[in-house]
Protein backbone atom coordinates (compact mmCIF):
# COMPACT_ATOMS: atom_id res chain seq x y z
CA UNK A 1 0.00 0.00 0.00
CA UNK A 2 1.25 3.46 -0.69
CA UNK A 3 -1.09 6.39 -0.19
CA UNK A 4 -4.19 6.23 1.95
CA UNK A 5 -7.38 5.64 0.06
CA UNK A 6 -9.32 5.71 3.33
CA UNK A 7 -10.25 3.02 5.82
CA UNK A 8 -9.75 -0.64 4.95
CA UNK A 9 -10.18 -4.04 6.57
CA UNK A 10 -6.73 -5.69 6.80
CA UNK A 11 -8.18 -9.20 7.07
CA UNK A 12 -9.68 -8.76 3.59
CA UNK A 13 -6.29 -8.06 1.97
CA UNK A 14 -4.92 -11.64 2.26
CA UNK A 15 -6.47 -15.09 2.21
CA UNK A 16 -5.34 -18.14 4.14
CA UNK A 17 -4.13 -20.97 1.93
CA UNK A 18 -3.55 -24.58 2.93
CA UNK A 19 0.16 -25.31 3.18
CA UNK A 20 1.22 -21.67 2.91
CA UNK A 21 2.05 -18.46 4.71
CA UNK A 22 0.91 -15.41 2.74
CA UNK A 23 2.23 -11.93 3.52
CA UNK A 24 1.57 -8.40 2.36
CA UNK A 25 3.66 -5.40 3.41
CA UNK A 26 1.36 -2.52 4.37
CA UNK A 27 4.03 0.03 5.37
CA UNK A 28 7.81 0.04 5.32
CA UNK A 29 10.44 2.69 6.01
CA UNK A 30 13.73 3.10 7.87
CA UNK A 31 11.98 3.04 11.25
CA UNK A 32 10.19 -0.26 10.71
CA UNK A 33 7.42 -2.07 8.92
CA UNK A 34 3.83 -3.26 9.20
CA UNK A 35 3.14 -6.60 7.54
CA UNK A 36 -0.07 -8.58 7.25
CA UNK A 37 0.24 -12.39 7.38
CA UNK A 38 -2.20 -15.25 6.74
CA UNK A 39 -1.11 -18.69 7.99
CA UNK A 40 -2.65 -21.91 6.76
CA UNK A 41 -3.39 -24.53 9.42
CA UNK A 42 -0.22 -26.33 10.52
CA UNK A 43 2.17 -23.70 9.16
CA UNK A 44 4.83 -22.09 11.33
CA UNK A 45 7.70 -19.67 11.48
CA UNK A 46 10.46 -21.62 13.20
CA UNK A 47 12.32 -20.15 16.14
CA UNK A 48 14.35 -17.06 15.27
CA UNK A 49 15.40 -13.71 16.69
CA UNK A 50 15.29 -10.18 15.33
CA UNK A 51 17.31 -7.16 16.50
CA UNK A 52 14.25 -5.00 17.21
CA UNK A 53 10.96 -5.17 19.12
CA UNK A 54 7.78 -6.28 17.38
CA UNK A 55 4.07 -6.17 18.13
CA UNK A 56 2.09 -9.18 16.90
CA UNK A 57 -1.70 -8.65 16.66
CA UNK A 58 -4.11 -11.47 15.82
CA UNK A 59 -6.97 -10.23 13.63
CA UNK A 60 -8.58 -13.57 12.75
CA UNK A 61 -8.33 -16.98 14.40
CA UNK A 62 -5.70 -17.77 17.03
CA UNK A 63 -1.99 -18.61 17.11
CA UNK A 64 0.45 -20.34 19.41
CA UNK A 65 3.40 -18.03 20.06
CA UNK A 66 6.60 -19.22 21.74
CA UNK A 67 8.81 -16.56 23.33
CA UNK A 68 12.01 -17.97 24.87
CA UNK A 69 10.70 -21.01 26.77
CA UNK A 70 7.09 -19.84 27.24
CA UNK A 71 4.11 -20.70 25.01
CA UNK A 72 1.13 -18.37 24.65
CA UNK A 73 -2.21 -18.84 22.89
CA UNK A 74 -3.02 -15.47 21.33
CA UNK A 75 -6.61 -15.07 20.15
CA UNK A 76 -8.40 -12.71 17.79
CA UNK A 77 -8.25 -9.09 18.99
CA UNK A 78 -5.27 -9.85 21.25
CA UNK A 79 -1.64 -8.85 20.84
CA UNK A 80 1.76 -9.81 22.24
CA UNK A 81 5.17 -8.13 22.30
CA UNK A 82 8.13 -9.97 20.77
CA UNK A 83 11.17 -8.47 22.51
CA UNK A 84 14.33 -7.70 20.53
CA UNK A 85 16.95 -10.44 20.63
CA UNK A 86 14.67 -13.02 22.31
CA UNK A 87 13.99 -16.25 20.36
CA UNK A 88 10.39 -16.67 19.25
CA UNK A 89 8.29 -18.87 16.98
CA UNK A 90 4.78 -18.67 15.51
CA UNK A 91 2.59 -21.78 15.02
CA UNK A 92 -0.80 -22.13 13.35
CA UNK A 93 -2.82 -24.82 15.09
CA UNK A 94 -5.67 -23.37 13.02
CA UNK A 95 -5.70 -20.89 10.15
CA UNK A 96 -5.17 -17.32 11.35
CA UNK A 97 -4.27 -13.79 10.26
CA UNK A 98 -2.00 -11.35 12.04
CA UNK A 99 -0.44 -7.92 11.72
CA UNK A 100 3.24 -7.70 12.63
CA UNK A 101 4.60 -4.24 13.45
CA UNK A 102 8.38 -4.03 13.77
CA UNK A 103 10.03 -0.92 15.17
CA UNK A 104 13.74 -0.37 14.69
CA UNK A 105 15.58 1.51 17.44
CA UNK A 106 17.28 4.79 16.52
CA UNK A 107 20.84 4.26 15.26
CA UNK A 108 22.25 6.14 18.30
CA UNK A 109 20.94 3.50 20.77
Amino acid sequence: MQNSDGPFAPANLVSTQDGAIVSKVLLKNRQGSVTLFAFGRGEELSEHTVPHDALLQIIEGAARIRIADSDFLVNRDEAIILPAGVPHAVMAEQSFKMILTMIRPPKDQ
